[in-house]
C-alpha cells in the first residue's frame, strides 16, 4: 500500500467552503493559462490594424512569457514572505488593469508593454493559486483532489485558449480577447476576499534581494534565448554567449543560495527525488505539449486551411479529455503509486506524439489527429497532477509558496524550450525537403529563399508562381511541412519516453513519511529518502 492512503496530515481545521475557494483559484488559474494562448489567434488580425512587423508580433507574445517565466520564484517567495492571498489579489487588480491597457493600445510598442505588465501580474497569481490550494485543503486525500482539477484547469486553457480567441475575434473587435478579462480577474477578486484565508511563512527571515535578481536574471535570460534561437542559430555568437551568460548566473545563484542565512530557494528541497524528479517530469511533458501545440496549430491553419475558429475547435478533444481525466489521475494515483502513474502518464504521451508523427497531409482528423490528442491530454492529466501533487507533499507547509512556484516555472521553461526546439526542427526538414522539392520544380532559388523564411510565406508565393507551376509548388510545400512535423513529433516523443524511464528509476513510490521543517533543511546533509 502506498502512502498515497495515508490519513490525514496533521494541521488546521478543515477550512469551511474550501471548494468554493478551490472555485476561486480555478478561476484565476483559468485566466492566467488561457492567456499563454489566446493572443496567438490574433496575430494577423493585429498586424493589419497596428501595422505590427514580425518581430513586433513575436514580442507580443513573448513579452508575456519572458516576464511571467522570470518572476514566478521571486513572486512565490513574495507570498510566503508577504501572503499568498495578499499577492493573489494584487496579481489580479494588476492584471485587469493590464488587460484594459492591452485592448486599448493603438501602438505595437504599448501592446507589448502592456502584455509584459499581464505577465509580471500572471506571476504574482500562478504560484499563488497552487500555495493557496495546499494550505486550504489539509486533508491529504482532498489536497490529491484538488491538485488534481487545478491540474486539470490548467490543461484545459491549452485547448479553450483558441476556441475562446476564434469566438471573440469573430464577433468582436481584437481588443475583446483583453476585455474579457477584466469581468473574470473581478469575480474571482470579489469571491476571493470574501472565501480565501490569508496564508504566509510565519519566520520568513531576511529577504533576499540578490537571489532574487539572480533568479530572475537566470530564468529570464534562459527563456528569451531559447525564444530567440532559432531564428538567429543555435550556434550564433549571441546564442552561445547568453547559454554561456545563463550557466553564470546559475552557478552564482548556487554559490549564494546555499550560503545566504535565509535562502530564497531551499536548494535542500532538491535532495529529495520526489521534488526534483516530479519537477524534471512535468518540464519534459510541457516540453512535448507546448511544442507540439505550435506544429498543430501551423498545420490546422496553413496545410489544411481551418478558420482561426474552426482550428480553435479543432483542439476541443484534448480539452475535453484533460478536464475529465485529471481529477481521476489522482484516483489511480492512489491505487498505483506516484511513479507508475507519472510514468504510464508521459508513455501516453510519447504515444500520442508517435501518432502525430505519422499523420499525413489529408489524413482523417477523427482516426488520426483526435487519437493523438486523446492520446497525449491522458497522458498529460496522468503526469502532471500527480507530479504536482508530489511536489506539494514533499515540502513544509511554510514554503508552499516558493515550492509552487518551482512547479510553475519547471511548466514554463518546459515549454518555452519545447516551442524553440520543435520550431527548429520543423524548420530545418521542411527548408531542407522544400529546396529539393522546388528545385525539381524549377522554382528560381530567389523565390526558393524566401519560401524557406516560414509555411505562410512560403504558400504565399507558391500561389503566385506560373499555373503549371503553382499547384505542384504548393503540394510540395505542404508535404515538406508534413516532413518536419513528422521529425518535430518525433522529437518530443523520444523526450517525452526517456522523461517516462527517467520517473521509473528516481521517482518515488510513496510519500515522504515526514516534511522536514525549514530550519532542519539547512541544518541536514540530505533530505530523508522518500521511499519508506
Amino acid at each position: 500500500m502506498t502512502a498515497d492512503h495515508a490519513a490525514a496530515e496533521p494541521g488546521p481545521a478543515a477550512v469551511p467552503h474550501r471548494w468554493w475557494v478551490l472555485a476561486v483559484l480555478c478561476i484565476s488559474v483559468l485566466l492566467v493559462a488561457i492567456d499563454n494562448t489566446i493572443v496567438n489567434v490574433a496575430l494577423p488580425t493585429l498586424s493589419r490594424t497596428l501595422g505590427a512587423s514580425t518581430a513586433g508580433l513575436q514580442w507580443v507574445v513573448t513579452g508575456y512569457t519572458l516576464f511571467f517565466a522570470g518572476l514566478l520564484l521571486v513572486a512565490g517567495h513574495l507570498g510566503d514572505r508577504f501572503g499568498r492571498k495578499l499577492v493573489l489579489q494584487i496579481g489580479l487588480v494588476l492584471f485587469a488593469l493590464a488587460s484594459l491597457v492591452a485592448a486599448r493600445s493603438g501602438t505595437v510598442d504599448t501592446l507589448v508593454a502592456a502584455r509584459a505588465a499581464m505577465g509580471v501580474s500572471a506571476a504574482l497569481i500562478y504560484p499563488s493559486t497552487l500555495a493557496l490550494l495546499s494550505t486550504t485543503f489539509t486533508d491529504r486525500k482532498e489536497k490529491a483532489a484538488a491538485v488534481g482539477i487545478w491540474s486539470g484547469v490548467s490543461g484545459l486553457a491549452v485547448g479553450l485558449g483558441p476556441v475562446a480567441g476564434g469566438l471573440l475575434l469573430e464577433h468582436f473587435w481584437w481588443g475583446s480577447i483583453f476585455t474579457v478579462n477584466i469581468p473574470v480577474a473581478a469575480i474571482a477578486l470579489i469571491a476571493g476576499l470574501m472565501l480565501v484565508r490569508e496564508s504566509r511563512d510565519p519566520a520568513p527571515g531576511r529577504f533576499d534581494a540578490l537571489g532574487a535578481v539572480l533568479s530572475a536574471g537566470t530564468i529570464g535570460l534562459l527563456v528569451w534565448n531559447v525564444i530567440e534561437a532559432p531564428g538567429r542559430g543555435w550556434t550564433s555568437p549571441v546564442t552561445l554567449g547568453a547559454f554561456a551568460g545563463v550557466a553564470v548566473l546559475l552557478a552564482v545563484f548556487i554559490g549564494w543560495e546555499l550560503h545566504h542565512d535565509d535562502p530564497l530557494l531551499e536548494l535542500g528541497f532538491f535532495r529529495n527525488p520526489r521534488f526534483s524528479a516530479a519537477a524534471v517530469a512535468i518540464s519534459m511533458a510541457f516540453f512535448g505539449l507546448f511544442g507540439f501545440v505550435f506544429m498543430i496549430t501551423l498545420f490546422f491553419q496553413l496545410i489544411r486551411g481551418y478558420s482561426t475558429l474552426k482550428a480553435g475547435l479543432a483542439t476541443l478533444p484534448f480539452a475535453i479529455v484533460m478536464g475529465v481525466l485529471s481529477p481521476l489521475a489522482i484516483l489511480i494515483m492512489r491505487r498505483t503509486g506516484t511513479k507508475l502513474v507519472v510514468a504510464g502518464g508521459l508513455l501516453l504521451m510519447s504515444g500520442g506524439f508517435t501518432v502525430a508523427g505519422l499523420a499525413s497531409v489529408n489524413c482523417n482528423y477523427w482516426t488520426v489527429i483526435v487519437v493523438a490528442m486523446v492520446l497525449m491530454a491522458s497522458g498529460l492529466a496522468l503526469s502532471t497532477g500527480p507530479a504536482t501533487d508530489a511536489i506539494l507533499a514533499s515540502l513544509p507547509p511554510a514554503k508552499t509558496g516558493i515550492g509552487s512556484a518551482v512547479n510553475d516555472t519547471t511548466r514554463e521553461i518546459g515549454g518555452s524550450v519545447g516551442v524553440a526546439v520543435t520550431g527548429s526542427v520543423l524548420s530545418w526538414f521542411y527548408g531542407a525537403k522544400l529546396a529539393t522539392a522546388w528545385d525539381a520544380l524549377g522554382v528560381p532559388h530567389p523565390v526558393l529563399a524566401i519560401g524557406q523564411t516560414s509555411v505562410s510565406a512560403g504558400l504565399n508565393i507558391a500561389r503566385q508562381l506560373p499555373p503549371g507551376q503553382a499547384t505542384p509548388a504548393v503540394d510540395a510545400l505542404k508535404n515538406s511541412f508534413m516532413s518536419g512535423l513528422h521529425a518535430g513529433s518525433f522529437t518530443v516523443a523520444i523526450v517525452t519516453a526517456l522523461a517516462a524511464i527517467g520517473a521509473l528509476l528516481y521517482l518515488p513510490v510513496k510519500d515522504v513519511v515526514r516534511v522536514p521543517e525549514v530550519g532542519e533543511v539547512a541544518r541536514s546533509p540530505a533530505i530523508p529518502p522518500a521511499v519508506s
